[in-house]
Protein backbone atom coordinates (compact mmCIF):
# COMPACT_ATOMS: atom_id res chain seq x y z
CA UNK A 1 0.00 0.00 0.00
CA UNK A 2 1.37 3.27 -0.62
CA UNK A 3 0.22 6.47 1.26
CA UNK A 4 0.45 9.96 1.46
CA UNK A 5 -0.67 12.25 3.95
CA UNK A 6 -0.92 15.74 4.44
CA UNK A 7 0.84 17.37 7.09
CA UNK A 8 -0.11 21.19 7.21
CA UNK A 9 -1.54 20.74 10.72
CA UNK A 10 2.17 19.79 11.88
CA UNK A 11 3.38 23.24 13.37
CA UNK A 12 4.54 24.24 16.36
CA UNK A 13 3.20 24.02 18.74
CA UNK A 14 0.28 21.39 18.40
CA UNK A 15 -2.85 21.87 18.86
CA UNK A 16 -5.37 19.29 18.57
CA UNK A 17 -5.58 18.63 14.82
CA UNK A 18 -2.32 18.83 14.55
CA UNK A 19 -1.10 16.58 17.56
CA UNK A 20 -3.92 14.34 15.43
CA UNK A 21 -1.29 14.58 12.41
CA UNK A 22 1.74 14.23 13.74
CA UNK A 23 0.65 11.24 16.07
CA UNK A 24 -0.93 9.45 13.07
CA UNK A 25 2.64 10.30 11.00
CA UNK A 26 4.35 8.64 13.33
CA UNK A 27 2.45 5.85 13.41
CA UNK A 28 2.57 5.33 9.78
CA UNK A 29 6.24 5.60 9.79
CA UNK A 30 6.00 2.09 11.50
CA UNK A 31 3.23 0.58 9.69
CA UNK A 32 3.97 -1.84 6.74
CA UNK A 33 3.56 0.41 3.88
CA UNK A 34 5.16 -0.01 0.43
CA UNK A 35 5.33 3.90 0.44
CA UNK A 36 4.50 6.90 2.89
CA UNK A 37 5.02 10.29 1.27
CA UNK A 38 4.31 13.58 3.01
CA UNK A 39 2.33 16.46 1.75
CA UNK A 40 2.66 20.22 2.83
CA UNK A 41 0.90 23.24 1.15
CA UNK A 42 2.40 21.92 -2.21
CA UNK A 43 5.08 20.15 -1.99
CA UNK A 44 5.44 16.40 -1.67
CA UNK A 45 8.41 15.10 1.15
CA UNK A 46 9.88 12.33 1.84
CA UNK A 47 10.14 12.59 5.52
CA UNK A 48 7.84 14.53 8.04
CA UNK A 49 9.04 17.77 8.59
CA UNK A 50 10.36 18.93 12.29
CA UNK A 51 7.70 20.51 14.37
CA UNK A 52 9.67 24.22 14.50
CA UNK A 53 9.47 24.17 10.87
CA UNK A 54 6.69 26.14 11.10
CA UNK A 55 5.26 29.33 12.91
CA UNK A 56 1.58 29.53 14.73
CA UNK A 57 -0.55 31.85 13.69
CA UNK A 58 0.18 34.30 16.30
CA UNK A 59 3.83 34.37 15.15
CA UNK A 60 2.82 35.07 12.04
CA UNK A 61 3.50 38.53 9.95
CA UNK A 62 1.01 41.38 10.43
CA UNK A 63 0.91 40.86 6.78
CA UNK A 64 -0.17 37.41 6.27
CA UNK A 65 -2.70 37.68 9.01
CA UNK A 66 -4.39 40.63 7.01
CA UNK A 67 -4.36 38.08 4.17
CA UNK A 68 -6.12 35.15 5.49
CA UNK A 69 -8.68 38.07 6.44
CA UNK A 70 -9.77 39.25 3.32
CA UNK A 71 -12.10 37.82 0.75
CA UNK A 72 -9.84 38.81 -2.11
CA UNK A 73 -6.56 37.23 -0.78
CA UNK A 74 -8.01 33.98 0.51
CA UNK A 75 -10.01 33.83 -3.14
CA UNK A 76 -7.17 34.34 -5.53
CA UNK A 77 -5.10 31.66 -2.69
CA UNK A 78 -7.88 29.34 -3.71
CA UNK A 79 -7.25 29.42 -7.42
CA UNK A 80 -3.65 29.78 -7.59
CA UNK A 81 -3.27 26.42 -4.76
CA UNK A 82 -4.77 23.99 -6.41
CA UNK A 83 -3.24 23.72 -9.64
CA UNK A 84 0.33 24.00 -7.89
CA UNK A 85 -0.88 20.82 -5.82
CA UNK A 86 -2.26 18.96 -8.81
CA UNK A 87 1.17 20.04 -10.49
CA UNK A 88 3.25 18.58 -7.43
CA UNK A 89 1.25 15.00 -6.83
CA UNK A 90 1.44 14.28 -10.52
CA UNK A 91 2.62 11.23 -11.32
CA UNK A 92 1.37 9.37 -7.85
CA UNK A 93 -2.12 8.14 -8.42
CA UNK A 94 -1.07 4.61 -7.16
CA UNK A 95 -1.03 6.41 -3.58
CA UNK A 96 -3.72 6.85 -1.51
CA UNK A 97 -3.96 10.58 -0.43
CA UNK A 98 -5.01 11.37 3.52
CA UNK A 99 -5.96 14.85 3.95
CA UNK A 100 -6.26 14.54 8.29
CA UNK A 101 -7.55 18.39 7.99
CA UNK A 102 -10.95 18.53 6.52
CA UNK A 103 -9.52 19.62 2.96
CA UNK A 104 -8.02 17.59 -0.09
CA UNK A 105 -5.92 18.86 -2.78
CA UNK A 106 -6.60 17.86 -6.47
CA UNK A 107 -5.33 14.02 -6.95
CA UNK A 108 -5.70 11.77 -9.70
CA UNK A 109 -5.90 9.02 -7.13
CA UNK A 110 -8.03 7.46 -4.16
CA UNK A 111 -8.60 10.21 -1.22
CA UNK A 112 -9.52 9.86 2.47
CA UNK A 113 -10.05 12.88 4.36
CA UNK A 114 -10.66 13.14 8.18
CA UNK A 115 -13.76 15.67 8.80
CA UNK A 116 -13.09 16.35 12.82
CA UNK A 117 -16.65 18.14 13.20
CA UNK A 118 -18.99 19.71 11.27
CA UNK A 119 -18.81 23.28 13.44
CA UNK A 120 -18.73 25.77 10.59
CA UNK A 121 -21.89 24.43 9.54
CA UNK A 122 -23.77 23.79 12.79
CA UNK A 123 -22.18 26.16 15.03
CA UNK A 124 -20.99 28.83 11.94
CA UNK A 125 -22.22 31.66 14.90
CA UNK A 126 -18.75 30.87 16.88
CA UNK A 127 -16.09 30.58 13.96
CA UNK A 128 -15.35 33.97 12.22
CA UNK A 129 -17.06 34.45 9.28
CA UNK A 130 -14.16 34.57 6.94
CA UNK A 131 -13.25 31.10 8.60
CA UNK A 132 -16.82 29.84 8.14
CA UNK A 133 -17.24 30.71 3.97
CA UNK A 134 -13.55 28.97 3.29
CA UNK A 135 -14.03 25.54 5.90
CA UNK A 136 -17.52 25.27 3.95
CA UNK A 137 -16.25 25.77 0.77
CA UNK A 138 -13.09 23.31 0.89
CA UNK A 139 -14.92 20.76 2.78
CA UNK A 140 -17.57 20.70 0.09
CA UNK A 141 -14.31 20.03 -2.56
CA UNK A 142 -13.17 17.29 -0.08
CA UNK A 143 -16.38 15.69 -0.33
CA UNK A 144 -16.37 15.12 -4.02
CA UNK A 145 -12.80 13.58 -4.04
CA UNK A 146 -12.94 11.54 -1.38
CA UNK A 147 -13.75 7.71 -1.75
CA UNK A 148 -14.26 7.74 2.48
CA UNK A 149 -14.54 10.06 5.39
CA UNK A 150 -13.10 9.51 8.85
CA UNK A 151 -14.34 11.14 11.96
CA UNK A 152 -13.18 11.18 15.36
CA UNK A 153 -16.23 9.37 17.30
CA UNK A 154 -19.44 7.64 16.66
CA UNK A 155 -21.27 10.66 17.19
CA UNK A 156 -19.73 12.41 14.65
CA UNK A 157 -19.89 9.50 11.76
CA UNK A 158 -23.94 9.95 12.15
CA UNK A 159 -23.98 13.55 12.07
CA UNK A 160 -21.51 13.74 9.03
CA UNK A 161 -23.75 10.50 7.14
CA UNK A 162 -26.52 12.19 8.20
CA UNK A 163 -25.92 15.76 7.11
CA UNK A 164 -24.21 15.36 4.14
CA UNK A 165 -26.58 11.73 2.62
CA UNK A 166 -22.93 10.16 2.63
CA UNK A 167 -24.19 6.21 3.22
CA UNK A 168 -22.27 4.83 6.32
CA UNK A 169 -20.42 2.53 5.16
CA UNK A 170 -18.34 5.40 3.74
CA UNK A 171 -18.18 6.84 6.81
CA UNK A 172 -15.52 5.13 9.74
CA UNK A 173 -15.22 6.49 13.07
CA UNK A 174 -11.69 6.23 14.00
CA UNK A 175 -11.16 7.37 17.73
CA UNK A 176 -8.02 9.68 18.99
CA UNK A 177 -6.05 9.53 22.28
CA UNK A 178 -3.95 11.30 24.58
CA UNK A 179 -0.14 11.69 24.94
CA UNK A 180 1.81 8.98 27.25
CA UNK A 181 3.13 12.12 29.04
CA UNK A 182 -0.44 12.76 30.49
CA UNK A 183 -0.25 10.34 33.42
CA UNK A 184 -0.65 10.64 37.56
CA UNK A 185 2.25 12.14 38.90
CA UNK A 186 3.25 12.96 42.73
CA UNK A 187 3.51 16.24 44.32
CA UNK A 188 7.13 16.13 44.48
CA UNK A 189 7.35 15.96 40.58
CA UNK A 190 4.96 18.65 40.74
CA UNK A 191 5.56 21.41 43.46
CA UNK A 192 8.37 22.96 41.69
CA UNK A 193 7.12 23.36 37.58
CA UNK A 194 4.07 24.38 39.15
CA UNK A 195 5.51 27.38 41.28
CA UNK A 196 6.83 29.15 38.49
CA UNK A 197 3.07 29.89 37.72
CA UNK A 198 2.58 30.41 41.72
CA UNK A 199 0.26 27.35 41.84
CA UNK A 200 0.27 24.31 43.87
CA UNK A 201 -0.10 20.42 43.70
CA UNK A 202 -4.32 19.61 43.72
CA UNK A 203 -4.83 23.41 44.53
CA UNK A 204 -6.77 24.74 41.28
CA UNK A 205 -9.66 23.93 38.98
CA UNK A 206 -8.12 23.85 35.33
CA UNK A 207 -9.69 24.42 31.90
CA UNK A 208 -7.64 23.81 28.67
CA UNK A 209 -8.48 25.33 25.13
CA UNK A 210 -9.00 28.11 23.21
CA UNK A 211 -10.83 31.19 24.24
CA UNK A 212 -13.82 30.86 22.11
CA UNK A 213 -17.31 31.33 22.17
CA UNK A 214 -17.91 27.14 21.52
CA UNK A 215 -16.04 26.32 24.32
CA UNK A 216 -18.71 28.16 27.10
CA UNK A 217 -16.43 30.02 29.08
CA UNK A 218 -18.80 32.29 29.80
CA UNK A 219 -21.13 29.59 31.57
CA UNK A 220 -17.77 28.01 33.16
CA UNK A 221 -17.12 31.53 35.25
CA UNK A 222 -20.69 32.41 35.63
CA UNK A 223 -20.73 29.36 37.71
CA UNK A 224 -17.20 29.47 39.32
CA UNK A 225 -18.22 32.67 40.78
CA UNK A 226 -21.69 31.22 42.76
CA UNK A 227 -19.66 29.28 44.63
CA UNK A 228 -18.96 29.76 48.15
CA UNK A 229 -15.78 32.15 48.20
CA UNK A 230 -14.00 30.24 50.29
CA UNK A 231 -13.81 27.59 47.70
CA UNK A 232 -13.28 29.81 45.00
CA UNK A 233 -10.10 31.44 46.91
CA UNK A 234 -8.97 27.65 47.82
CA UNK A 235 -9.20 26.21 44.56
CA UNK A 236 -9.15 29.45 41.93
CA UNK A 237 -9.92 28.57 38.44
CA UNK A 238 -6.73 28.29 35.98
CA UNK A 239 -7.38 28.86 32.37
CA UNK A 240 -4.83 28.56 29.90
CA UNK A 241 -5.13 28.69 25.81
CA UNK A 242 -4.73 30.94 23.26
CA UNK A 243 -6.82 34.11 22.58
CA UNK A 244 -9.53 33.40 20.25
CA UNK A 245 -12.35 34.63 18.15
CA UNK A 246 -14.46 36.88 19.86
CA UNK A 247 -12.62 37.12 23.22
CA UNK A 248 -13.37 40.84 24.15
CA UNK A 249 -16.01 39.90 26.74
CA UNK A 250 -14.35 36.78 27.92
CA UNK A 251 -10.93 38.73 28.30
CA UNK A 252 -12.18 41.15 30.53
CA UNK A 253 -14.55 39.03 32.99
CA UNK A 254 -11.45 36.77 33.12
CA UNK A 255 -9.46 39.87 34.35
CA UNK A 256 -12.27 41.05 36.39
CA UNK A 257 -11.75 37.50 38.39
CA UNK A 258 -8.30 37.74 38.66
CA UNK A 259 -8.62 41.03 40.56
CA UNK A 260 -10.95 39.34 42.75
CA UNK A 261 -8.25 36.66 43.35
CA UNK A 262 -10.30 33.49 42.12
CA UNK A 263 -8.66 33.20 38.60
CA UNK A 264 -5.74 32.68 37.00
CA UNK A 265 -5.34 33.10 32.84
CA UNK A 266 -1.72 31.82 31.92
CA UNK A 267 -2.64 32.01 28.04
CA UNK A 268 -0.64 29.31 25.90
CA UNK A 269 1.31 26.87 28.06
CA UNK A 270 3.64 24.59 26.15
CA UNK A 271 3.52 20.98 25.06
CA UNK A 272 5.89 19.51 27.75
CA UNK A 273 4.52 21.86 30.30
CA UNK A 274 0.69 20.95 29.67
CA UNK A 275 0.66 17.31 31.07
CA UNK A 276 2.36 18.39 34.18
CA UNK A 277 -0.32 21.43 35.15
CA UNK A 278 -3.05 19.08 34.13
CA UNK A 279 -1.79 16.45 36.29
CA UNK A 280 -1.47 19.09 39.52
CA UNK A 281 -5.56 19.89 38.94
CA UNK A 282 -8.43 19.06 41.30
CA UNK A 283 -10.83 18.83 38.99
CA UNK A 284 -11.05 19.52 35.45
CA UNK A 285 -13.86 21.37 33.83
CA UNK A 286 -14.63 21.70 30.05
CA UNK A 287 -18.26 23.18 29.65
CA UNK A 288 -18.06 23.03 25.68
CA UNK A 289 -21.07 23.43 23.57
CA UNK A 290 -19.96 20.96 20.86
CA UNK A 291 -16.60 18.78 19.86
CA UNK A 292 -16.31 16.29 18.05
CA UNK A 293 -13.93 14.90 20.31
CA UNK A 294 -12.90 16.83 23.42
CA UNK A 295 -8.84 15.54 24.06
CA UNK A 296 -8.63 17.69 26.73
CA UNK A 297 -11.19 15.41 28.39
CA UNK A 298 -9.44 12.00 27.32
CA UNK A 299 -6.09 14.27 28.76
CA UNK A 300 -7.53 14.88 31.69
CA UNK A 301 -8.76 11.64 33.07
CA UNK A 302 -5.38 9.74 32.00
CA UNK A 303 -3.91 12.30 34.33
CA UNK A 304 -6.35 10.78 37.06
CA UNK A 305 -8.15 14.29 37.41
CA UNK A 306 -11.81 14.01 38.28
CA UNK A 307 -13.71 15.58 34.96
CA UNK A 308 -16.99 17.63 34.95
CA UNK A 309 -17.79 18.50 31.47
CA UNK A 310 -21.18 19.16 29.68
CA UNK A 311 -23.18 16.54 27.86
CA UNK A 312 -23.18 17.94 24.59
CA UNK A 313 -22.31 16.59 21.24
CA UNK A 314 -19.47 13.68 21.35
CA UNK A 315 -18.47 14.27 24.71
CA UNK A 316 -20.62 11.45 26.23
CA UNK A 317 -18.88 9.43 24.27
CA UNK A 318 -15.26 10.24 24.81
CA UNK A 319 -15.99 10.54 28.66
CA UNK A 320 -18.53 7.17 29.35
CA UNK A 321 -19.61 7.12 32.53
CA UNK A 322 -16.44 8.61 34.22
CA UNK A 323 -17.54 12.48 34.34
CA UNK A 324 -19.94 14.29 35.83
CA UNK A 325 -22.15 15.74 33.38
CA UNK A 326 -24.17 19.26 33.36
CA UNK A 327 -26.16 20.63 30.25
CA UNK A 328 -23.94 22.98 28.24
CA UNK A 329 -25.91 26.47 29.65
CA UNK A 330 -26.78 24.89 32.75
CA UNK A 331 -25.47 27.45 35.05
CA UNK A 332 -26.44 26.17 38.48
CA UNK A 333 -26.26 22.88 37.44
CA UNK A 334 -22.13 23.31 36.54
CA UNK A 335 -21.85 25.16 39.71
CA UNK A 336 -23.60 22.23 41.86
CA UNK A 337 -21.07 19.78 40.29
CA UNK A 338 -18.01 22.28 40.70
CA UNK A 339 -18.59 22.40 44.38
CA UNK A 340 -19.01 18.55 44.46
CA UNK A 341 -15.94 17.90 42.52
CA UNK A 342 -13.83 20.21 45.00
CA UNK A 343 -15.20 18.44 48.21
CA UNK A 344 -16.73 15.29 47.97
CA UNK A 345 -13.51 13.03 47.99
CA UNK A 346 -16.21 9.74 47.61
CA UNK A 347 -17.06 11.08 44.18
CA UNK A 348 -13.38 11.72 43.58
CA UNK A 349 -11.89 8.38 44.16
CA UNK A 350 -14.26 6.46 41.85
CA UNK A 351 -14.24 9.48 39.34
CA UNK A 352 -10.57 8.98 39.21
CA UNK A 353 -10.88 5.19 38.95
CA UNK A 354 -13.32 5.52 36.36
CA UNK A 355 -11.46 7.53 34.06
CA UNK A 356 -7.88 5.87 34.15
CA UNK A 357 -10.59 2.86 32.71
CA UNK A 358 -12.19 4.75 29.95
CA UNK A 359 -8.56 6.61 29.26
CA UNK A 360 -7.10 2.85 28.84
CA UNK A 361 -9.56 1.92 25.88
CA UNK A 362 -7.65 4.92 23.38
CA UNK A 363 -4.47 4.52 21.94
CA UNK A 364 -2.33 6.03 19.16
CA UNK A 365 -2.07 2.80 17.94
CA UNK A 366 -5.11 1.73 17.98
CA UNK A 367 -5.61 4.96 15.91
CA UNK A 368 -3.35 4.25 13.29
CA UNK A 369 -4.45 0.57 13.01
CA UNK A 370 -7.54 1.28 12.16
CA UNK A 371 -6.94 4.26 9.85
CA UNK A 372 -4.94 1.83 8.28
CA UNK A 373 -7.53 0.00 7.46
CA UNK A 374 -9.61 2.23 5.88
CA UNK A 375 -7.19 2.69 3.48
CA UNK A 376 -7.45 -1.17 2.54
CA UNK A 377 -10.82 -0.54 2.28
CA UNK A 378 -10.38 2.09 -0.06
CA UNK A 379 -7.92 0.77 -2.34
CA UNK A 380 -9.87 -2.38 -2.59
CA UNK A 381 -13.07 -1.09 -4.32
Amino acid sequence: MKVILGVDPVKFPLTGIGRYTYELALGLQRASLESLLFFRGARVLQTLPALQDAQPMARQPAWKRLALRSRIAVGLYRRLQPWRQARALRGLEDHIYHGPNFYLPPFGGRCVVTIHDLSAYSWSKTHPPERVRYMQAEIELALKRAAALITDTEFTRQEVAKFFGWPLQRVHAVPLACAEAFRPRDHGELAQPLARWGLAPDGYVLFTGTVEPRKNLATLLEAFSRLPRALRMRWPLVVTGYRGWASEALHARMAAAEREGWLRYLGFVPDEALPLLMAGARLFAFPSLYEGFGLPVLEAMASGVPVVCSNAASLPEVAGSAAAFHAPEDVDGLADLLHRGLEDEAWRKAAREAGFAQAAKFSWGKCVQQTVDVYRAVESV
